[in-house]
């Protein structure tokens, strides 16, 4: 049994970490100050994205959701998307095991 932490204090810019790895799933921390962007990116299995601190933008499609605390979303495979942080925000990306964080982090500095 493992205990994961996904609380977090210090919110400058767009930051990841990988927090777990199970046999089937990757579980990423990322952090966006108020006003940071991940411009439009996509991954290449289906993905879980839930708030849970704060408030962002999640575009897919010209689809703008705002997306409050605990909110999740599912996306398919290949979608591209977008998200922009209207509060510090706290989010979990949950990853297809044959996902890459590296990937990711990536996305994010792009």
């Amino acid at each position: 049994m493992e205990k994961i932490i996904f609380n977090f204090d210090i919110f400058d810019g767009v930051k990841s970490a990988m927090l777990c790895e199970t046999e089937f799933s990757k579980e990423i921390r990322i952090t966006m100050s108020k006003d940071s962007i991940m411009k439009e990116h996509k991954a290449p299995s289906a993905i879980i994205v839930q708030v849970l601190r704060g408030e962002i933008e999640f575009e897919m499609s010209g689809e703008i959701l705002v997306m409050g605390e605990l909110d999740m979303v599912t996306l398919p495979a290949l979608k591209p998307h977008s998200l922009k942080a209207l509060k510090d925000s706290i989010i979990r990306l949950s990853l297809s095991k044959s996902d890459s964080h590296t990937r990711v982090f990536r996305a994010i500095n792009n």
